[in-house]
């Protein structure tokens, strides 16, 4: 048992009339320390495993061994949202793929805004696809693919959000892609043309 003497050994002389005392001495026993130290240390351990790290989950491709390996990577126009991140959180898009050199992309422009933001592209995008697979024009298979080309000027706050706009909307296939040299060349002229 750790116990800690702290009696005085020394004293006052009384005088010739006076009793002497009995001395007591006052003794603390450390021993109940020892249980909440370990306590303690058992207490962080534990709560330290329970934090767990946070990051963010990204879907992979789903591996079909069936399929040719140019019809693995095949989108089709119908399916395709292209969404371009550039610079003041500014957000252009366009219907499909963009792979005609011959026809430019009707480029428009978005924000990260609640009302006639991206969001409100992609329900509207992913709405268009169900009901032409209701309809018959697309296969069961096929799904609202969003292709996600970063620019140079562009935030990584921005590529986050979009992320999360994919997340929240549902939206199974994405991919994050370079940008073009020829989409870059889009971006400028519209803002060329826009007068930004």
């Amino acid at each position: 048992m750790a116990e800690m003497d702290t009696s005085s050994s020394g004293g006052h002389k009384k005088g010739p009339g006076v009793k002497k005392g009995k001395k007591l001495s006052t003794r603390i026993d450390l021993t109940p320390m020892v249980d909440l130290g370990f306590l303690l240390i058992t207490f962080f351990m534990f709560t330290t495993t329970l934090a767990k790290p946070k990051t963010m989950e990204i879907n992979m491709p789903y591996k079909d061994e069936k399929l040719k390996e140019e019809e693995k990577n095949k989108i089709k126009n119908s399916v395709a949202l292209t969404v371009l991140l550039s610079k003041n959180h500014r957000i252009y898009y366009y219907e499909g793929i963009g792979d005609d050199p011959n026809k430019a992309p009707d480029l428009q422009i978005t924000y990260f805004t609640p009302a006639k933001g991206i969001r409100d592209v992609i329900i509207k995008k992913k709405k268009m696809v169900d009901d032409m697979k209701r309809l018959g024009q697309l296969t069961a298979k096929d799904e609202t693919t969003v292709l996600i080309k970063p620019d140079t000027t562009s935030t990584y706050s921005d590529l986050v959000n979009i992320l999360d706009e994919m997340n929240i909307n549902d939206i199974r296939v994405y991919a994050i892609i370079d940008i073009s040299d020829i989409e870059q060349g889009f971006i400028k002229e519209t803002e060329a043309a826009s007068g930004q």
